[in-house]
């Protein structure tokens, strides 16, 4: 009885080592865990406010700005208050930086440890929109930009429009603007206003002269005004309008009689 019960304590004494060590192991395995977790915690909670202090931009250059002041292209950018160089989205800025119609082009790159770099293109002022009194500085393809403030006006094509009731001839006048500019008019006049209510009935008044031009074919309109231009000042003939709406044929409208 007693050789039995030796034997019994034989075959239990591995079983209870082999339960022992998986306990141990589960220990183990627990207090990594928690150590891990832990750490984790530590450096989310931490990291973030480290990085600023390491990685705080010192020194933010603006390159292109012409039109817009520093605090504006600033305040476009998003850039307020201190940031880190590390946590800040180059994409986030890029694409609020495109928002703006004053912006064509724009460039972020971020050098480490402390600089950002914002280099843009700005949109050039094109003409002048007059809509119901208000004057707003647009651009080539006619949106705009922003609202004249100054009481003085620079030299620019005005267009009297409404672009929101009145959309096709404000696209013919946005058009014909560009031809006088690629054909030199605008820098031989001293005053351009290009009346676009109706598109057949576009009108420019060149330097205190009415030349009424139509839609379409705005090249082949102003190289004949320019043809008939050295005849009227030739023989000083006094002009009420020049309509050019005719397909090859320019009126002269003195102001006694009409002159084909």
């Amino acid at each position: 009885m007693k050789y039995g019960k030796t034997d019994k304590a034989k075959k239990n004494g591995p079983e209870r080592r082999r339960k022992l060590a998986a306990f141990v192991q589960r220990l183990k395995t627990l207090f990594i865990a928690a150590v891990t977790v832990t750490g984790v915690s530590a450096a989310i909670y931490f990291f973030p406010q480290a990085v600023p202090s390491v990685f705080s931009m010192q020194n933010i250059e603006l390159d292109g700005n012409e039109h817009l002041t520093d605090e504006e292209l600033m305040q476009i950018a998003g850039l307020k208050g201190k940031k880190s160089i590390l946590l800040l989205s180059s994409r986030k800025v890029y694409e609020k930086l495109k928002e703006s119609p004053w912006i064509q082009s724009a460039e972020v790159r971020k050098e480490y440890p402390s600089r950002l770099l914002i280099r843009i293109r700005e949109t050039e002022p094109f003409a002048l929109l007059n809509m119901k009194g208000k004057m707003f500085i647009v651009d080539d393809k006619g949106r705009m930009l922003e609202q004249l403030k100054e009481n003085s006006v620079p030299f620019l094509p005005v267009i009297l429009s409404d672009p929101y009731r009145e959309k096709d001839a404000y696209r013919e006048a946005v058009d014909l603007a560009k031809t006088f500019k690629d054909m030199g008019i605008l820098h031989r006049s001293q005053r351009i206003e290009i009346i676009a209510h109706q598109p057949n009935e576009i009108a420019a008044n060149l330097d205190g002269m009415i030349v009424k031009i139509g839609a379409g074919e705005h090249e082949d309109k102003l190289a004949r005004l320019l043809e008939i231009e050295q005849e009227i000042t030739k023989r000083n003939i006094p002009v009420a309008y020049i309509d050019l709406r005719f397909a090859r044929k320019v009126v002269v409208k003195p102001v006694n009689e009409v002159i084909r």
